[in-house]
């Protein structure tokens, strides 16, 4: 899809999106990290509630967030990958991407569809990067190194403080996130601000 840090945001406050954590997969080199990936291409790890968003629409989001498209050839760090835990998965990746050719013919897209090997979560400083640069929030909220990879609210407010979602979204949620008014306030400003702006780097 491309840079990680914009797939992070999008899925993060994605309804139905558990939590989220970034780093490298789909290679053969071991111990890949950022200066030093190998093979291996920039990944998003998705954990979701299925009564809430299927896979399906997982991957429509996936199908239209690309950085650098669905037709151009680009360096395996950012290609457009989809590593499937089950064949369940790789059936409806198959399918999905079937129709996605239709759709953009002539064009060739070049989505591989793998089995998801080994997943070597990337550097912390990677991890909910948009939040961590909102220093005073995430001290607010207690993020440690540890939730980075592993918090609701973490992923939630890493999508919104780019806009992602939107301020209506963010509203009905807010209660959710355990957030002061005066933090709630300043995260909704930001949504506002950026609502319908880009996700990427």
């Amino acid at each position: 899809m491309g840079c990680f840090w914009g797939c992070d945001s999008l899925f993060g406050a994605t309804k139905g999106v558990l939590r989220t954590r970034v780093g490298y997969a789909g290679g053969t080199s071991d111990s890949p990290v950022y200066r030093n990936m190998g093979d291996h291409t920039e990944v998003i790890e998705i954990h979701y509630d299925p009564n809430q968003i299927s896979f399906s629409d997982l991957l429509d989001l996936f199908w239209n967030n690309h950085e650098y498209g669905l037709t151009k050839r680009i360096k395996r760090q950012y290609m457009s990958l989809i590593l499937c835990h089950n064949e369940e998965q790789r059936r409806i990746s198959e399918q999905s991407r079937a129709e996605e050719q239709i759709k953009r013919a002539p064009e060739l897209i070049i989505t591989e569809i793998a089995t998801a090997g080994t997943f070597y979560p990337a550097e912390d400083y990677h991890q909910k990067y948009r939040l961590q640069s909102h220093r005073q929030l995430a001290k607010a909220i207690g993020l440690t190194p540890e939730l980075l990879q592993s918090s609701h609210v973490a992923a939630r407010l890493n999508g919104y403080l780019i806009g992602v979602g939107g301020v209506e979204q963010f509203d009905k949620d807010a209660d959710r996130l355990g957030l002061s008014a005066e933090l709630s306030q300043y995260v909704r400003d930001y949504v506002r601000d950026n609502e319908g702006g880009g996700i990427f780097c």
